[in-house]
């Protein structure tokens, strides 16, 4: 058995051993970088690329239709109903007009940044053409 220094635990280590990094560890770390992934990535389909974006926009609509539909009706009915349900009504309704204007604006807004995204993807592609073709005469 190992005889360890008074001053440390049974899960610590020397400070010698945690300098030390196995063989494997740089290889891994490069192959399973995120970056490494998303740049050798198979090309997707249209509906892989946005349907996130796609699926905001269809419930952010929906719900900021839903806004104006409690709204209006609040506005057009008479006060024949209890006055707190009416108060609910009146509250809600700007509640869902506001919440959902503000998925379509996010749904609108991730688009430009995904095709952005996929064009700086094809340039990194066509540099990385160039650079072999150049560097492995």
């Amino acid at each position: 058995m190992e005889i360890q220094p008074k001053g440390m635990e049974e899960g610590e280590k020397s400070p010698e051993s945690k300098d030390l990094l196995p063989s494997q560890t740089a290889s891994t770390l490069c192959i399973s970088s995120r970056s490494e992934s998303v740049w050798n990535a198979a090309p997707r389909n249209k509906w892989d690329v946005y349907h996130k974006p796609v699926i905001v926009l269809s419930v952010g609509g929906a719900v900021f239709l839903f806004g104006v539909a409690i709204t209006s009706l609040t506005c057009l009915t008479t006060s024949n109903g209890t006055a707190t349900a009416k108060e609910a009504f009146k509250l809600c309704g700007p509640a869902f007009l506001s919440l959902g204007l503000m998925m379509v604006v996010c749904g609108l807004v991730w688009i430009p940044i995904i095709r952005k995204k996929l064009r700086q993807r094809q340039n990194y592609h066509f540099l990385q053409s160039i650079k072999s073709f150049f560097f492995n005469r």
